[in-house]
Order: C-alpha cells, then sequence, then structure tokens
C-alpha cells in the first residue's frame, strides 16, 4: 500500500516536472529502505528523467540490481528529453550485451524518437525494419513515431504509407503527417487531410500554419490563422503567434506585422520569448530597425535566437561596427552563439572590410565553440575576401573547402573580379564556371558581360548561344510598394507608366544638374561594341530604369 502511494506520487512529480518535491520523496523512500522496492526504482527513474536531472536519472540507472525493459525505455527517454538523441541511440546496442533484453514498442518508439531529432532517415528506415519483424509491428504507438519520423525528415510520402497502416489514428499521427506535407510544400495534401481530420485541437492548427510558412506559403498560413480565429474557441499560444509574424517578415510586410504585433499585446504575450524574438527579426526584415531594437533592448529575458536577430538585423542594414559590439555584450551576458550568429557576423565584417575580424570569427566557430562550418560560411568568408580585394585569397578558398563549391560561389568571385578591375583572375574564374555548366542566367549574363569587359567577342558569341540553346528569359527587376491598401508593382525596362513624360523631364533636368558639377558617368559596366556617345546613352536607358522603379516616391 505504501509502495503505490509513493509510485503514485512520483508519476505526478515526473507529470508535471517537479523535480524539488520528488527529490524529497526519494528521502523517504530511502529512510524507509524501500529504495529497491518493486516498481520504485523505475518510478525514481522516470521521475529524475521527464524532470530534466539526468545526472540523478542514471545513477538511479546504474544502481538498480536488476533492469527490466521499463528501466531501459525510461532511460532512452530522459536522454531523448535531455536533448541527447545520439547518446539514446549509442546506449541501445548494451541493452542485449548487459542484459539481454529484446527492444519492446516503447523502445522502438524512443528510437524513432531519436532519429527524428537527428534528422536521420537512414538510421531511422533500419529501425523501422526491426519494428516490422519484431512482435510489436501491429503497435499503433511505434507506428505514430514513424510517421512523425519521416514527417520531420522529409519524406511525407513514407509517413502516409505507414499512416495508413495506423488501425486507430489519433491526434498526434494526423498532426505530425499534415506538418510533413505542409513543411515540404505540399499545401494541397496539407490542407486536404486536414479538412478530414476528425478532431482538431491547438496543435494541429499550429503545425499546419507554421509548416505553411516555412514552405514560404505564408499568405496562405494567414488566412488559416484567420480561420481558427473565427471558427474555433481555441485560444492562441505563442508559438502561432511567432509562426505568423515570421510570416510577415519572410513577405515583408510591415503594416501587416504591425497589427499582429497589436494583437499580441491585447493578449499579453508580447512579452513572450518565442513571440519578442519573432518580432525583432520581423521589424529588422522589414526595415524598422529602431522598432527592432525597441523591442530587444525591453525583452528581459533573452536567448541566442534574441541576440542573433538583432545582430543579423543591424549587420544586414549596414551596422556592421554596431553588430559587432552587440556580439561582445552578447558574450559578456553569457549566451553561446550559434551558426547563424556567425553567419551575421561574416556578413557584417563583408561590409566594412573587416577582413583580420572576419578570420578571426570563421577560425573561432570550429576553435572556441565546437561548431563546423557549413558552406554558406565559406561563403560568407569568400564574400568578405573578395568585396576586399583578396581575389587570389578568395579562390584559393574555393579549390580546397571541404565542400564542393556551387554556382553561387563562383559566381560571387567573378563579380568581385569584376568590380575590382581584375581581368586576369575574372576571365581564368569565368573559363571555370563556364566548364561547370551555368544554369542560373543571372551567371550566364555575368559571363557574358566579363567576356565583354575583356573585348573576347567569341566568348561572349558561344555564351549567348548557349543561353538561347537553353530558352530562358531573366525575369526583370521588379520593386513593390505598398500604397494606401493596393500595392503597386514596377518593372525595369517598362515604359508604360502614366507619368513617363514627367519622369523622363525630371531625369533630363536630374541629369544635366549632375554633368554642371562635375559628374561623368561611368560606362564601363555598358558592355557592347558602342562608340562614347552611343554608351553615354544607353547609360542613361539604364538610369531611366532605376527612376522606373521609383516612380511612386514622386509626388
Amino acid at each position: 500500500m505504501l509502495c503505490s502511494h509513493f509510485v503514485h506520487h512520483l508519476r505526478a512529480c515526473a507529470k508535471l516536472s517537479s523535480q524539488s518535491l520528488g527529490q524529497k520523496l526519494h528521502a523517504q523512500i530511502i529512510k524507509l529502505g524501500l529504495q529497491q522496492y518493486g516498481p520504485l526504482p523505475n518510478s525514481l527513474l522516470e521521475m529524475y528523467g521527464k524532470c530534466g536531472v539526468m545526472g540523478d536519472a542514471l545513477q538511479m540507472f546504474d544502481e538498480m540490481p536488476q533492469r527490466d525493459i521499463v528501466s531501459w525505455a525510461s532511460t532512452l527517454t530522459a536522454y531523448n528529453h535531455a536533448g541527447l538523441p545520439r547518446r539514446s541511440l549509442s546506449i541501445f546496442a548494451e541493452m542485449w550485451e548487459h542484459d539481454r533484453l529484446q527492444p519492446d514498442h516503447f523502445v522502438i518508439a524512443s528510437l524513432v524518437k531519436a532519429c527524428a531529432s537527428l534528422g536521420d532517415v537512414r538510421l531511422g528506415k533500419q529501425v523501422h525494419a526491426y519494428f516490422v519483424r519484431s512482435p510489436f509491428y501491429d503497435d499503433d504507438v511505434a507506428k505514430s513515431s514513424l510517421v512523425d519520423m519521416y514527417s520531420k525528415c522529409g519524406f511525407p510520402h513514407h509517413a502516409r504509407t505507414v499512416f495508413n497502416l495506423i488501425r486507430v489514428k489519433g491526434t498526434v499521427s494526423w498532426t505530425a503527417l499534415i506538418s510533413g506535407y505542409a513543411q515540404t510544400g505540399r499545401k494541397g495534401d496539407a490542407l486536404e487531410l486536414f479538412s478530414r481530420m476528425p478532431v482538431k485541437n491547438l496543435l494541429s492548427w499550429s503545425a499546419l500554419i507554421s509548416g505553411l510558412v516555412q514552405s514560404g506559403h505564408g499568405i496562405d498560413a494567414f488566412s488559416i490563422f484567420m480561420k481558427m480565429r473565427k471558427e474555433t474557441d481555441h485560444g492562441i499560444d505563442p508559438f502561432i503567434l511567432s509562426a505568423i509574424i515570421a510570416a510577415c517578415a519572410n513577405m515583408a510586410m510591415l503594416e501587416l506585422g504591425k497589427q499582429v504585433h497589436c494583437l499580441a499585446l491585447a493578449l499579453c504575450l508580447d512579452s513572450n520569448l518565442f513571440v519578442s524574438n519573432a518580432l525583432v527579426d520581423m521589424y529588422a526584415k522589414c526595415s524598422d530597425l529602431l522598432a527592432a531594437k525597441s523591442i530587444f533592448t525591453n525583452t528581459r529575458e533573452r536567448d541566442v535566437v534574441t541576440w542573433t536577430s538583432i545582430i543579423v538585423g543591424t549587420a544586414q542594414h549596414g551596422q556592421a561596427k554596431e553588430a559587432l559590439s552587440l556580439y561582445d555584450e552578447m558574450m559578456l551576458d553569457g549566451v553561446k552563439p550559434n551558426e547563424v550568429t556567425f553567419l551575421g557576423l561574416i556578413y557584417a565584417c563583408s561590409h566594412v572590410g573587416l577582413v583580420s575580424k572576419g578570420r578571426h570569427l570563421f577560425n573561432s566557430m570550429s576553435k572556441d565553440y565546437g561548431i563546423r562550418p557549413s558552406l554558406e560560411h565559406y561563403t560568407s568568408l569568400l564574400d568578405l575576401l573578395s568585396r576586399s580585394g583578396h581575389l587570389g585569397e578568395a579562390e584559393e578558398l574555393l579549390k580546397t573547402m571541404p565542400y564542393e563549391p556551387d554556382e553561387a560561389a563562383w559566381a560571387a568571385l567573378l563579380s568581385a573580379c569584376r568590380q575590382h578591375k581584375n581581368t586576369k583572375v575574372a576571365v581564368r574564374v569565368a573559363d571555370h564556371l563556364l566548364c561547370l555548366g551555368p544554369k542560373d542566367p543571372s551567371t550566364l549574363i555575368l559571363l557574358s558581360n566579363t567576356y565583354a569587359a575583356a573585348s573576347m567577342w567569341e566568348r561572349v558569341s558561344k555564351v549567348r548561344k548557349l543561353m538561347s540553346v537553353m530558352d530562358f528569359r531573366k525575369e526583370p527587376g521588379c520593386s513593390c510598394i505598398e500604397l494606401a491598401k493596393e500595392s503597386q508593382v514596377f518593372y525595369a525596362g517598362d515604359s508604360s507608366h502614366p507619368m513617363k513624360d514627367q519622369l523622363l523631364g525630371l531625369l533630363k533636368e536630374l541629369d544635366e544638374e549632375m554633368r554642371k558639377r562635375g559628374y561623368v558617368p561611368d560606362t564601363s559596366y555598358v558592355l557592347h561594341d558602342l562608340e562614347q556617345h552611343e554608351k553615354d546613352l544607353l547609360f542613361m536607358d539604364i538610369v531611366w530604369a532605376a527612376c522606373m522603379l521609383h516612380a511612386s516616391k514622386l509626388p
């Protein structure tokens, strides 16, 4: 009777994550000499694991005179709960080696969850194969874990296959599959499945909305959000609100973002860390850096996302010194930077030419924080070196980095060579890029312009023929301006604007005034075999296109 009493209260502590009360119960159990009695060791192990006290959980596990399958399942769950999926997978082999135990459906579900956390679909498939051959192949809990794993790893078709085999489909499996479809851009499948879902809860709505935001369907996500507000009595949790704010950021819709901010204030959710982080990012991406800084300043509890959002925001707005200063403050605050933090910092260094500082930050990633630089980090360092004129070092970096440089990386170096008028390196890089078989229209245009600048007209012709064979057209540049409740789009080269005559008149006045003040147009980028006066006229056509982009700013 006493043992059941302790088991009941320990399970309550586990559910509520009440570590202090659990430890008091543990002390009473030890005083009564019951620490190895019946189900109490497993109950204590489960309590410590769910409270996130891994040291005590492992001590309980190691001190057990006899471990059963429940002990192992609780330990694997504890590792997953603590965000240590690799450790969860690594100790699995010891279960048979030490205790001669075969995994049951709970253990299999824990292993699948670890694979999902790591995004390791290959290992997940191996666990799936074991599950199919096991006596528990019909267990719906393990199948739901597989649906979640395949969805998180970006294989919703595999998830759907397992989902169809579940006899009693719970909300967890429905939500996991909907999220998988939404995150991979299969909007139609996600919406169709969501419409058929028998019981929808807040988590289901959240999974659909956040998944659509992640796959770039921000407008659809916002429509679903409004539908949820109208048709259900679910509250709005911070996660959904932060997803909607992220949608506004991705679409650079400042006015809509402000309205969502007002909603957050009305719901008293603006102080939530998820929401405040999303607001900092949204305002920074929408070019209202003052608002981003204000929210950052008023955020009491800051994590790495908070700091990274403001660092990246200030860096992208040309305030490199302030971004680096914020990084120093972040270090003093004891917050460990992540991969995105370093991308923002190297970007900041790139735009003010701080080559030594950028190199130091790049090396600090692996040396001080154990972060393996990604292709994006190498590309950012390449951009820093290229912009600063260290073209030889940049070219050597491309050849020696542990990733296969993509077309964009070579194109970035080529663009820098043209900017620094280093024709020799530019032609060498262009030849290499041409051998790679570029697919991006802008890359081919860059190649054509590079050869034209070097008066290599035969190669210009070759690139142009390649462009015609590929049969593509470069999309014209455009600018989208919000006026009142309407959005107006202006395309480069479009001469159909109703204010065309006024624009041309203003352009002529500006040109005359600039020339009076000694301005001489740089026609070196007009890459055609033309006389100088013809280049001047063509240059003015380019300026006209720029004016068209900003026509809406005229009174």
